[in-house]
């Protein structure tokens, strides 16, 4: 096989440089400060949940908490990425970045679960609520989840810096969500405001969490990330100059940034070698953000290789 191995080194720097150009390199300590201002944030938004008896503020409170186990996991995972490959493991640990993005996707939706169960169980036995408390509380939410969302505005290229942008804002708006909703209890004193509203936070979170968990199973198995067009690329592929077939092409995430790329490319004459090879790697890079790319180049056009039917991978 021949892999342009010089100039893959060359390729991922610029696929990385060009999905985070504008971000931070290391994003360990924006994750630091917003863990710790989420977790001081949850337990004060549970004892004063538990204090005005109020479900939906309880409910917010189990969400955020659920966001920083999110956060935990994606920082963990975002520094076991940047570990060295071994002989074993050839890739690294980069695709624990994936996996922790599905996990994030995952604690979601096992945090509606309770929501709703909880907010039915209310619906049948209401309870009066300290809107004032509640109001407040919810306020303060509103201020830290926007702020702790802007500190990964910057990182959103990656699905797992944007899984906890998303996590973020999605609380910003639920926290204002709580706050007007305890305002009309206030003003109405209708204590079914708060499960009705708690079940409507649980719907964004279940709508918000949907594209983060189909495209992290995605990634999970293999699947070509967003944004790449694989015919497109194959139509590229086919029109380098001498080659007259693409087969076995196969695209996935190595990670949450970085993208692969195999194929046999048959291309009858093919004098310049190695420097077709670079050129190819380069054009794929710069055009299609594939920084770890191979490619098999086949001469013998009357030989059928035993992978180029579409159904062999």
């Amino acid at each position: 096989m021949a892999d342009a191995h010089h100039h893959h080194s060359h390729a991922h720097e610029h696929g990385h440089d060009h999905g985070h150009d504008h971000a931070p390199k290391d994003f360990g300590r924006v994750f630091a400060i917003a863990i710790a201002l989420n977790l001081t944030f949850v337990l004060a938004e549970a004892f004063v949940g538990l204090w005005a008896s109020s479900l939906a503020l309880l409910a917010d409170a189990g969400h955020n908490l659920s966001d920083v186990l999110a956060l935990v996991l994606a920082w963990g995972a975002s520094v076991i990425a940047k570990r060295a490959p071994t002989s074993r493991r050839t890739y690294g640990l980069r695709k624990a970045t994936i996996l922790a993005s599905l996990a994030n996707a995952i604690l979601l939706l096992v945090a509606v679960g309770a929501i709703v169960s909880e907010s039915v169980r209310r619906f049948m036995a209401p309870a009066p609520v300290a809107t004032q408390a509640v109001m407040l509380t919810a306020a303060l939410g509103v201020v830290l989840n926007t702020a702790t969302a802007l500190l990964f505005l910057r990182g959103r290229e990656d699905i797992n810096i944007r899984g906890a942008f998303l996590h973020m804002s999605a609380d910003a708006a639920i926290s204002l969500a709580v706050v007007v909703g305890a305002g009309f209890i206030a003003l109405t004193g209708l204590q079914w405001i708060d499960p009705m509203l708690s079940l409507g936070i649980a719907a964004v979170i279940v709508i918000g969490t949907a594209g983060l968990l189909r495209e992290s199973v995605d990634m999970a198995l293999d699947a070509a990330p967003r944004g790449i067009d694989v015919d497109a690329v194959r139509a590229w592929l086919l029109d380098r100059p001498g080659v007259t077939e693409v087969h076995d092409l196969h695209v996935w995430a190595m990670s949450t940034t970085e993208v692969a790329l195999t194929a046999h490319l048959i291309r009858p004459e093919n004098p310049e070698g190695d420097a077709f090879l670079h050129e190819a790697c380069d054009g794929l890079a710069h055009r299609f953000g594939i920084g770890h790319a191979t490619l098999q180049v086949e001469t013998a056009a009357d030989v059928v290789c035993r992978l180029a039917p579409a159904e062999v991978v």
